[in-house]
């Protein structure tokens, strides 16, 4: 193994962690004026006083590497935050989207974390390990938090609504469900051949049944309400799974990227369904609570497999680019 490249993907891996920080700064500025409730938007607010310190420890790792954050992932991943802000925002039901994709990012930042973590122990840089565990603490509290309020944002999104109008936002919310699982299925086809790495490739391809499953049962759900799904919802998020799967196939680290992408997704879902959990509830909808608990168990039980292999998604990433022996 070849020190001085090992040295070079770590510099990589803190100016990705850079990155995602800048992003969550822009997001955590935005996300208390629209959260729509005063709750939410104290977590938001501690959050940020966290970000800040994250970006500033991170930098000063960077610095002391040689390295500096590049100019053109930061611009792409701060205009990531403004859209992200500005698409809850326009939603009817803004701090159940915020809260979910809020809730979705910090797994993300917690699996870039454990990946940037392994990597830097083997380069043997101890303080890079202790920054990168503590923040990876920080942002799993954080998601655990963000989890703890998913009756209050969903509260707050229903607030204004009449109790006739439950049976009409349990269709949306199924049909948003349906577009997820859209997504997942396009990424999950393709994740076997682009990972490159049969561990990572298995998992993916045993969720892919149980994904089609649930898109089965969240379609008959919707069905059964008379409802349909959004066909502009799914192709856009089944285009998006796509093209996720294009951006993770141009890039040489692919298993970890993938792996911590894949950790975030299904959190995106274990929030989502949480939600349409507490929406049936409103609309006492008792099979549709049913299935929301059966598939969020579900999502909760794939993420855990995948939080487990994603220091063997680092070691497979490091291989990819020539680094490990």
């Amino acid at each position: 193994m070849g020190s001085d490249s090992l040295d070079r993907q770590l510099a990589k891996y803190l100016s990705d962690a850079y990155s995602i920080e800048k992003q969550a700064l822009v997001q955590m500025e935005r996300a208390p004026g629209i959260a729509g409730d005063p709750r939410l938007a104290k977590l938001f607010e501690d959050h940020l006083h966290e970000t800040e310190r994250h970006e500033r420890l991170i930098r000063e790792r960077l610095e002391a590497h040689g390295g500096s954050p590049s100019a053109i992932k930061d611009a792409v991943m701060e205009a990531g935050g403004v859209g992200f802000a500005l698409f809850a925002k326009v939603q009817p039901d803004t701090p159940g989207k915020l809260v979910a994709h809020a809730h979705s990012y910090e797994a993300l930042e917690e699996a870039s974390y454990e990946l940037l973590a392994h990597v830097a122990e083997r380069a043997g840089d101890a303080e890079t390990v202790a920054v990168a565990r503590r923040i990876e603490g920080e942002e799993r509290a954080m998601k655990e938090r963000l989890a703890g309020v998913f009756d209050i944002a969903a509260e707050a999104s229903l607030r204004d609504l009449e109790p006739d109008d439950m049976d009409e936002q349990l269709i949306k919310y199924l049909a948003d469900a349906h577009a997820l699982e859209q997504q997942l299925i396009s990424l999950l086809e393709r994740g076997p051949s682009i990972v490159g790495d049969p561990v990572l490739g298995r998992l993916f391809e045993e969720h892919l049944a149980e994904t089609r499953e649930q898109e089965r049962l969240v379609e008959e759900l919707l069905t059964q309400k008379g409802g349909r799904t959004n066909a502009l919802k799914d192709a856009a998020m089944s285009v998006g799974g796509l093209n996720w799967g294009g951006f993770f196939a141009a890039h040489p680290d692919t298993p970890g990227k993938l792996a911590a992408f894949a950790y975030a997704f299904e959190h995106l879902e274990i929030a989502g369904y949480q939600l349409l959990k507490r929406v049936a509830t409103h609309a006492a909808d008792g099979h549709a609570i049913q299935v929301a608990e059966q598939i969020a168990a579900q999502e909760r039980l794939a993420a855990e497999k995948i939080a487990a292999e994603l220091a063997h998604a680092a070691d497979a990433s490091l291989e990819a680019v020539g680094v490990a022996g």
